[in-house]
């Protein structure tokens, strides 16, 4: 066994406490294992979504085009999803507490030689490997709620946990902003690095593996969400062959969700990649009103986050019905956005929040469905296939924004981003009807799990 292998493996179950202590407990470490996720989720957009809040700047220092920027925004997207893939189901057969914090230092290591790099092709490289090892950061979090919530309050618990996105993001824009306006470009790394170092430390001393790893008994049996006899296999650790082939690749329904998720991410991150520079060239915004939408998108999606996710479990777990009737008002603010002329600074503001209120809620709601329509013990190679997804669309919005605005114009690039937002809603409408019971319809090899079973007679 690999040295890294040993370092990550799961913690190992532990002798059951009396049910006197395990009611005192239980309550104490679900509360502890969301924040602490929540914290150090939120971190790692510190040290991701750090650049395009100063992309112009760093470029006109350097002397990069937008095709150049569009460039390592493409990579970095690419990189990502396929390092949320791969490291995601690693994560899968890890140990959270301590997978969790590997990844915070290593992408703040990457922001250190980043900001302390002139070269382009250092620049590519680097913000490449972060945005690979950026990948350890859904995967734990997935793993830890998924054991230590129940299906049946899934919705509600995600949302509430997918504010981490928000928060963080929100928090990004003027972390960055502030850090080049006092201290210059570079700072826009070393600052948020520090502090994914710092939230390092502190996962290592908060986080917690399963629930038997502490001497609890497994979720479902301490909400009684499904019977006992469910409960051995599926807190069996799945080979990597089966996690994969059997839970993942033959998943009708994860490649339909991954589809539209595709879609979804380029309507989230134009804004978020273009959104501060296209404000700034085209409505004439500062650099730091530029940093302030970031904050606006991010925050926006808070209460829409919590609202639609708890929708989602009244709904019996309709979450592509939701989360396609949420991609529609986006669709509209684009449109707006387009042809609010420069000047109404407070009304384009006011846009992005209507994006970020709306676009939120699917973003969080297409990653549950990784869960609802797989086993907790694929959770982070579900979450990961569909975040591939996710991150293609990503990487063409990165590089195929960049490359349509520097040679036709801000007008084009937005007349792109309203058709991909269309054609999510167009592949959500085809999840309308599907509920985790659904999951009883999976091809051959692909067995019904306790968890996509609720509801089912």
């Amino acid at each position: 066994m690999s040295l890294l292998a040993t370092l990550f493996r799961p913690a190992p179950h532990i002798a059951r406490l009396s049910d006197i202590e395990a009611a005192h407990l239980y309550p104490r470490f679900r509360w502890r294992i969301i924040e602490s996720t929540f914290i150090g989720y939120a971190a790692f957009y510190f040290v991701r979504n750090n650049l395009p809040v100063v992309s112009k700047e760093m470029g006109a220092a350097l002397g990069y085009t937008k095709g150049q920027i569009g460039d390592i925004l493409a990579l970095t997207a690419i990189a990502y999803g396929v390092g949320k893939f791969v490291l995601g189901a690693w994560s899968d057969r890890s140990n959270p507490r301590i997978f969790m914090p590997a990844g915070l230092l290593l992408t703040a290591l990457c922001n250190f030689a980043f900001g302390a790099t002139s070269s382009y092709a250092g620049h590519l490289v680097l913000w490449t490997l972060n945005g690979f090892v950026q990948g350890m950061g859904w995967g734990p979090c997935g793993r830890s709620l998924g054991h230590w919530y129940s299906v049946r309050e899934r919705g509600t618990v995600f949302a509430f946990w997918n504010i981490a996105h928000n928060v963080g993001g929100g928090l990004t824009g003027l972390i960055a902003a502030y850090s080049t306006a006092w201290l210059g470009w570079r700072n826009a790394f070393f600052v948020p690095g520090i502090l994914a170092v710092l939230c390092a430390i502190y996962l290592l001393i908060r986080l917690r593996d399963t629930p038997q790893s502490v001497g609890l008994p497994p979720i479902e049996e301490y909400r009684n969400d499904y019977p006992a006899r469910a409960t051995l296999d599926h807190e069996r650790e799945l080979a990597t062959r089966d996690l994969l082939v059997n839970y993942i690749l033959r998943n009708k329904f994860l490649w339909l969700f991954a589809s539209a998720n595709f879609f979804v991410y380029i309507a989230r991150y134009s804004m978020l990649d273009w959104g501060p520079t296209y404000l700034k060239e085209v409505k004439h915004a500062t650099l730091t009103g530029g940093g302030f939408s970031t904050l606006v998108f991010e925050f926006a999606g808070i209460a829409s986050t919590l609202l639609m996710g708890w929708l989602s479990d009244k709904t019996g777990g309709r979450r592509g019905m939701v989360s396609m009737l949420c991609m529609i008002p986006v669709l509209a603010a684009f449109a707006g956005i387009l042809y609010t002329p420069p000047g109404v600074f407070w009304l384009d503001l006011t846009l992005f929040a209507v994006i970020g209120f709306f676009v939120y809620p699917p973003v969080m709601l297409l990653g549950v469905t990784g869960l609802d329509f797989t086993s907790k013990k694929a959770v982070g190679a579900a979450a990961g296939f569909i975040g591939l997804f996710g991150y293609l669309g990503r990487t063409v919005q990165g590089k195929g924004l960049g490359w349509i605005a520097e040679h036709y114009g801000w007008t084009p690039a937005f007349h792109a981003i309203l058709a991909c937002t269309l054609a999510s809603i167009v592949l959500l409408s085809l999840t309308w009807r599907l509920r985790p019971l659904d999951a009883g319809n999976k091809p051959a090899g692909v067995g019904l799990t306790p968890e996509a079973s609720w509801g089912r007679k």
